[in-house]
């Protein structure tokens, strides 16, 4: 018979094994801690969506709805889409359920995995997860700064080397649209040095030429005027009370002119996180502000302004996290077939009085037991044979001491004092 082939992962859908994700179970509740701290909320999100709501908030001239979703037809001709981002989740799923209004601020944060079909590299994957955060009704720079400074916390609580935090500002709907004219000027002189991507973003958003990291766009594009030169007064003044807050804070952040963020739905702030230890490739999250997205959805007009982190890379620079999986305390080895109930019953017992055990039931030698519970890191092995069971005692294997103990097992002793009596010896 021919042995069939095997089968793996998809390309870019990666597994996350045992040590890896104990280290991402650490790094979870550090996040989730910092959040609470800062008053956030929990949402928990589908990972599918009418496309229609990425094709309206992300915009459908980014490269993520044109080349990057995934996307089908459900058997109600649907059209479904696995969420790329979730800001635009969590503003439907806020107007849905009437957690937004004018007066009132939500503070939500969310967690899970994104999807987008794009080339994986280092640390980045098409099926890769995120933590992030929105605010919702807020339009002033105090809470900018605010978010800004979260970030920072969270990558110290970690452990991240060489943290740089790069700020821009969009501009609003007063002042970006001459700016994007400029641009497109500035852009069409050049139009054939522009990649076929670029040449398409030309008409339908020219801001995102900047975003290209051709490198005959980048050259086509050096000289290119920039927003910081042609915001309005107000997004002027916002941009300085953000830095002035920030310097308030110790939290050092550079003005880059070139961070225009994929997604149509941003303006004002914009920023960037970096970490070493990642290459070239060193962004670990960013966000800004969308101050007409929810409007765009059917909303009031409320604004908004959020983060995300990308899990994977910040795994990668969490120097602090250096947990293994957990090993059992105890492993319980019942060596005869008619030994097997009393091992589940002694193992039951012993976790539910709060202790890792592994139950090592099956027809393997002692010796093949030892080795298993070797390899697992247990501390004790309670060996239950024919003998043993005979006699109403078991056997206790100190794997560190490499020596064994008699142990009386009384099957209406609770799992408390069974684990007193092993630790003990």
């Amino acid at each position: 018979m021919v042995k069939p082939a095997q089968v793996t992962a998809v390309k870019g859908f990666h597994d996350l094994l045992p040590d890896e994700s104990a280290r991402w179970r650490l790094l979870e509740a550090e996040a989730f801690e910092i959040l609470s701290s800062y008053a956030f909320e929990e949402i928990r999100l589908p990972i599918a969506e009418k496309t229609e709501l990425f094709a309206r908030s992300i915009g459908d001239a980014t490269d993520i709805v044109e080349k990057e979703m995934y996307t089908f037809t459900d058997r109600g001709g649907t059209s479904i889409t696995l969420r790329p981002e979730a800001t635009a989740s969590v503003v439907r799923a806020a107007l849905e359920h009437g957690l937004i209004a004018p007066d009132r601020e939500r503070r939500l944060f969310y967690y899970g995995p994104m999807f987008r079909r794009e080339r994986p590299q280092k640390g980045r994957f098409r099926q890769f997860y995120q933590i992030g955060a929105e605010v919702l009704g807020r339009d002033d720079p105090v809470v900018d700064a605010e978010i800004i400074v979260l970030l920072r916390d969270l990558l110290g609580r970690v452990g991240a080397r060489g943290v740089t935090i790069e700020l821009n500002s969009l501009g609003d709907g007063e002042c970006r649209p001459a700016y994007r004219e400029r641009l497109r000027s500035f852009a069409a002189v050049r139009r054939e040095r522009l990649c076929d991507n670029c040449q398409r973003r030309l008409e339908r958003n020219p801001l995102r030429i900047l975003d290209c990291k051709e490198v005959r766009c980048v050259e086509a594009m050096a000289g290119a005027p920039l927003v910081l030169d042609h915001l309005c007064v107000p997004c002027r003044d916002h941009l300085a009370t953000v830095r002035r807050l920030l310097d308030a804070a110790g939290v050092s952040a550079t003005i880059n002119p070139h961070i225009v963020r994929g997604l149509d739905y941003y303006c004002r702030t914009a920023f960037e996180i970096t970490a070493a230890g990642l290459g070239s490739q060193n962004a670990v999250g960013g966000g800004g502000r969308y101050d007409e997205l929810v409007a765009a959805l059917g909303g009031p007009p409320v604004a908004g302004i959020g983060f995300a982190i990308g899990v994977e890379r910040l795994a990668m620079v969490a120097d602090a996290l250096t947990a293994r999986s957990p090993r059992p305390a105890v492993v319980v080895a019942p060596l005869a077939d008619d030994a097997w109930a009393t091992g589940l019953t002694v193992a039951t017992a012993l976790r539910a009085a709060g202790h890792r055990v592994e139950l090592a039931a099956g027809r393997r030698s002692l010796r093949a037991l030892m080795r298993q519970a070797d390899r697992a890191g247990a501390r004790h092995v309670l060996i239950i044979g024919a003998d043993e069971l005979a006699a109403g005692r078991g056997t206790v294997r100190d794997m560190e001491r490499k020596a064994d103990h008699p142990l009386s097992v009384d099957l209406g002793a609770t799992g408390g004092e069974m684990a007193a009596q092993i630790t003990r010896l």
